[in-house]
């Protein structure tokens, strides 16, 4: 078993749990209208969602003689398909990560910088949560141990401008990649939410085919709130992926399917655990294999 496998599985321990709790083991074919009953019950407690729930076992029924390898296919197939990262053919690659506090957003922009500079690209971040001054200085932690650059301004300034004065100087000086933190908004505050739409529109305005991703934090904990969450930071900002954290953290696993099938919007990452090695690339047939419990014949 790979170490990045095994990261994952141990990560995703108590969903797999929890879910164990309701998914019968031993046997993988031929399981009885009350197991199905069960597995369709585990999979909501998990997070996945009633609607997703029922028809992830409709669709598991009707494969292969209805076996739990037939829900896993069932889960993976109903993933959308990640596509590659959206990078210009020239000029910098510009992110723009968005996400409500305490979703660990501005520790996954350190990480990602990090990626991004072990593949031997240049980069340029920009600390547009400046209603936080201690988002600044952990986000300067972060980006000074990653080796990369930051672009920052005084507590209380104005988002709009620090986003506008990044992206200019990433085009400028040929960044390969340049990344815009924002603040932490709460998806229901309207003056908010009206100010993460001003930054994007000035980072357009700055770099027109920017930004090229919308990446969204979410907590992987919080349940239907997450759901809220994404929909209305969809609507606003544009979101084009979902980087799910704190994985670890909880029994609720099936947020990550529930998410990704109900806007269709691809996971990036997910995190499961507080080091860079523990927000890992997100693949479905891995995620999946490491939130059901180990199924062995008898």
């Amino acid at each position: 078993m790979s170490s990045f496998f095994s990261r994952l599985k141990n990560g995703l321990s108590r969903s797999r749990d929890a879910l164990a709790q309701m998914v019968p083991g031993g046997s993988v074919d031929a399981l009885s209208e009350e197991e199905w009953i069960d597995i369709e019950d585990g999979l909501i407690m998990a997070d996945c969602g009633a609607e997703l729930s029922g028809a992830l076992v409709h669709k598991a029924r009707k494969r292969r003689g209805g076996s739990i390898a037939a829900l896993k296919e069932s889960m993976i197939s109903m993933l959308p398909e990640v596509a590659p990262v959206n990078e210009p053919a020239g000029g910098p690659f510009v992110l723009l990560v968005v996400g409500v506090n305490g979703t660990g957003k501005t520790t996954t922009i350190g990480k990602i910088a990090t990626m991004f500079r072990q593949q031997g690209k240049s980069v340029l971040v920009g600390a547009a949560d400046t209603f936080r001054a201690a988002a600044v200085e952990q986000l300067a932690v972060w980006v000074e141990r990653a080796g990369a650059d930051m672009v920052r301004q005084h507590e209380g300034a104005d988002p709009a401008a620090v986003a506008f004065d990044t992206i200019k100087r990433g085009v400028a000086r040929n960044y390969d990649v340049v990344i815009v933190d924002t603040a932490g908004r709460v998806q229901t505050d309207r003056g908010l939410m009206d100010e993460l739409a001003k930054v994007r529109r000035v980072i357009t305005k700055a770099y027109p085919e920017a930004p090229h991703e919308v990446w969204q934090v979410v907590d992987g904990g919080t349940g239907q709130n997450a759901v809220m969450q994404v929909e209305k930071f969809r609507e606003v900002a544009g979101t084009s992926g979902l980087i799910v954290t704190k994985l670890d953290g909880s029994g609720k696993g099936g947020i990550v399917l529930q998410l990704s099938h109900k806007f269709g919007l691809p996971v990036r990452y997910v995190g499961v655990g507080e080091t860079l090695e523990d927000l890992m690339e997100f693949n479905a047939e891995e995620f999946i294999s490491s939130l059901l419990p180990d199924q062995s014949a008898d």
